[in-house]
This record gives structure tokens, sequence and C-alpha cells, in this order.
């Protein structure tokens, strides 16, 4: 999931403060290879994964319907910040009692991360 914000935000401008440590029993120059190579992999098929699960568009699809409502009216002007907290709480204090908010679906959402990393 570090590769998936990663690769959303554009990819990197610098670097990974990557540091793999090795349990306490593994303690050789061997060990210590092997613990960056198995680090780095890691990293490369979280690389590989993230961008299917970018291709699949399933998670953000589902982000940008239950967020919405930051895409006009009141929500849009706290997004860009043209609004101030005199407009908020006059529009805090016309609205009727809040429905609930929909599902956050995270069943739904872990399904399709782990169905694209065990495929």
């Amino acid at each position: 999931m570090a590769m998936y914000e990663i690769l959303k935000a554009g990819g990197l401008t610098g670097g990974f403060n990557f540091d793999s440590k090795n349990r306490r029993p593994s303690y050789t120059y061997e060990d210590m290879f092997h613990a960056f190579i198995l680090g780095m992999d890691t990293f490369a098929l979280g690389l590989i994964k993230a961008a299917k699960i970018i291709e699949d568009g399933r998670i953000d699809s589902f982000v940008k319907e239950r967020y919405s409502s930051y895409d006009e009216g009141i929500g849009k002007k706290i997004r860009e910040g043209s609004t101030n907290l005199e407009e908020l709480a006059k529009y805090a204090s016309d609205l009727k009692a809040p429905a609930l908010p929909g599902s956050g679906r995270q069943e739904y959402l872990e399904g399709i991360v782990n169905n694209i990393l065990f495929e």
C-alpha cells in the first residue's frame, strides 16, 4: 500500500529510507545480504501490485464516489479554502437531522486488494 500511495502521488521525488533488519538469530553478513534482497523484492512486488490496483480502478471509483460531496457546494468550498467559519456555522445550523453516512465497505475494499495481491 506504500507503493500505491507513491504511485498515486506521481512517484518519488527523492528516495526511500530503507532499512532492513535481521532477526536475532540471523547475524551473518550473508543473512544481512538476504534481508536486503528480500526487502527490495518486496518493494518491487508492491510496485507491480500497486500498479494493478490502480489499473483495476475499483478503489479509485469507490473513493471518488465516497467523497463526491466535496466536488460541489459547501464541500467544494471547504476543499478550495473559499469558505469561512461563519458560513460553515450557518450551513450547519440550517441542516436537518444528519443522515447516516454510507457504509465504508471495508471488507469489499480489502477483497479487491486481496484479489489483486493473490492472483
